[in-house]
């Protein structure tokens, strides 16, 4: 094991030509496996409209809610708890070969979303169901990739290889809001038939041309841990997936009493996991991984900026297509599709910084640059919080530049010094680590920025709809029966792209007056309306978001200068020395 002060300089690896043309074989095909995986973890936010009305589903509906919640997240979920398990299996297994079965699996899954049938809640609990299977394919490419990388580049070239295959993977969850706002305005089939050709040219391509480097390891699977850490992030992750929902008498369901013993019996699954993990010969999570401090640094940076940047697109979504396009004479209806492209800025922002300061620390190493691009962050946070509800658009796109630069700056740097952290045999359990805490983040951060944003409102919402409402002519019963409606049906119904004010109102809009209606329905009442509520709730979600990036820098900066696990057989019997 050796500890350096910078990363090793490059070009005196001694590599063949045909060693370099296999890497960067190894690095297209599997930049294609994690963009295709990240996009389809994003696109269905966007779609969800066209999906919702191609199956004939009231999404607004109470006892629609959790299909609406599930669709959204079951791929995220599937992934989040699988992932781990997927990558200390591809150790023992052989990398290339799961990673080539999730190609495959992931393909299937697009295909039996394509063919969807029927209409109504069993075409959405079939959505669902394929959608986990999407997600168990997605876990086996997202739990190996970063160790087939690894084991194909040295580490003089391995920050390059992460960064490209990192931004790749994270501008596809950008990106995916564009194609999916495109193709759902086509055909709704279109948004999950969009990945099958690349799949299937994939499978292909990693079946016949990638080839396993890193030595198997005949040692029994820890059946025991697996299940205990599965069963410990399913309940925690569905406890906070119904969490958001109303529940009697309450804007949300966190302190029901099935919320809170999900997060319980969830917690202690997974002490029991950790405590059984020390014990057994041949453990699914290598605990003493974490007593490298790159390691565990890297990973507790990685959750926290994971968190932030889920919280932060789902946000955008919200204040974009509630409040600021309606406010500027876009359709409710066209929402969805203006909200990812008004997004670009940000994907341009993490598509410039990522590969650079990828690049750049494979030079000078990963903390000086995962740190700034933190820091950078927490500014963009800061900035966002400063504009008003009803911003000048040139304001507002540098604003989420900045941002992309500052989570491109982090997430190859990181990715690179944590993956360069651990020894050749762990390279897939340090793979599956940092795909789980990404997956959990993006769970967690809806969650989490929901669940205060929607307290944020709460206070004053009900108030002003039924000031508002009484002073445009809706009777006082009607009224007060909508300002008492939990506030996440208004948040719902603007992210889904209805006007909610309309769908609330329904049939009592033809008692009123034309002149009533039309100031009722117009595009710019229910934001103006909001507009006060919702600043309050944003205001506070993001400035959780900038103590993360905030917490983030401090973890990153505690990861010490460069560590480079030197023998690339060494098992974990040998402790890694302190870093400097």
């Amino acid at each position: 094991m050796k500890i350096v002060d910078k990363a090793p300089e490059p070009g005196g690896d001694g590599q063949s030509k045909q060693e370099r043309r296999y890497q960067w074989m190894v690095l297209s095909n599997t930049t294609l496996g994690v963009f295709m995986a990240f996009l389809n973890s994003s696109i269905v936010i966007i779609a969800l409209p066209a999906i919702f009305r191609g199956i004939k589903l009231n999404p607004l509906a109470p006892s629609n809610v959790s299909y609406l919640l599930w669709m959204l997240l079951g791929f995220s979920v599937a992934s989040a708890v699988l992932v781990v398990s997927l990558g200390r299996l591809g150790d023992i297994l052989g990398r290339v070969r799961l990673y080539t079965l999730g190609f495959l699996i992931f393909t299937l899954g697009s295909i039996a979303l394509v063919v969807t049938p029927g209409s109504g809640s069993s075409a959405a609990l079939y959505l669902i169901i394929m959608r986990v299977v999407q997600g168990i394919g997605g876990a086996l490419l997202f739990a190996n990739s970063n160790a087939i990388l690894a084991d194909a580049f040295p580490p003089s070239r391995r920050g390059t290889a992460l960064g490209i295959n990192q931004v790749a993977g994270l501008s596809g969850a950008f990106l995916g809001l564009i194609v999916g706002g495109l193709l759902a305005d086509v055909n709704w089939r279109l948004v999950f038939g969009v990945s099958v050709p690349f799949g299937i040219f994939g499978t292909v391509w990693a079946y016949y041309k990638l080839k396993s480097s890193a030595p198997r390891r005949q040692i029994k699977i820890d059946y025991l841990g697996s299940g205990l850490f599965a069963g410990g992030l399913i309940l925690i992750l569905i406890a906070i997936t119904y969490g958001i929902q109303p529940a009697p008498g309450h804007t949300m369901s966190w302190a029901t009493p099935t919320i809170l013993a999900e997060f319980a019996a969830g917690f202690i699954l997974l002490g029991l996991f950790f405590y059984t993990e020390t014990k057994v010969e041949n453990p699914m999570l290598q605990i003493s991984l974490f007593k490298i401090r790159a390691f565990a640094a890297g990973n507790a940076a990685n959750l926290m900026a994971a968190i932030g940047r889920g919280g932060l697109q789902f946000m955008l979504i919200l204040w974009l297509q509630g409040i600021w396009l309606p406010l500027h004479g876009y359709s409710f209806a066209r929402t969805p599709l203006w909200a990812g492209i008004y997004m670009l800025p940000l994907t341009v922002g993490f598509l410039v910084a990522g590969p650079v300061s990828g690049f750049l620390s494979d030079r000078f190493g990963a903390r000086l640059f995962a740190t700034l691009g933190m820091l950078v962050a927490a500014i963009s946070f800061f900035l966002l919080i400063l504009l008003p509800t009803n911003f000048t658009y040139w304001v507002f796109a540098p604003i989420l530049v900045l941002n992309g630069i500052g989570f491109g700056l982090f997430a190859a740097p990181n990715s690179s010094a944590v993956m360069n952290s651990v020894p050749a045999n762990a390279r897939g359990t340090a793979s599956g680590m940092l795909a789980t805490l990404t997956n959990t983040g993006q769970v967690l951060s809806i969650g989490i920025f929901f669940s205060l944003m929607i307290a944020g409102i709460s206070s004053t919402l009900p108030g002003q709809l039924y000031s508002g409402l009484r002073s445009s002519g809706v009777g006082i019963h009607k009224a007060a029966y909508i300002a008492h409606l939990p506030a996440v049906a208004s948040l719902f119904g603007a992210f889904l792209g209805f006007n909610p004010i309309k769908t609330l109102l329904g049939s009592s809009l033809s008692s009123l007056p034309a002149h009533t209606v039309a100031t009722l329905t117009a595009k710019s009442y229910f934001p103006t309306l909001i507009s006060n509520s919702f600043k309050h709730g944003i205001t506070i979600a993001f400035s959780f978001a900038l103590a993360l990036c905030l917490f983030s820098a401090i973890a990153s900066w505690m990861r010490g200068s460069t560590f480079v696990h030197e023998d690339a057989h060494n098992d974990l019997n040998d402790e890694p020395k302190p870093v400097q």
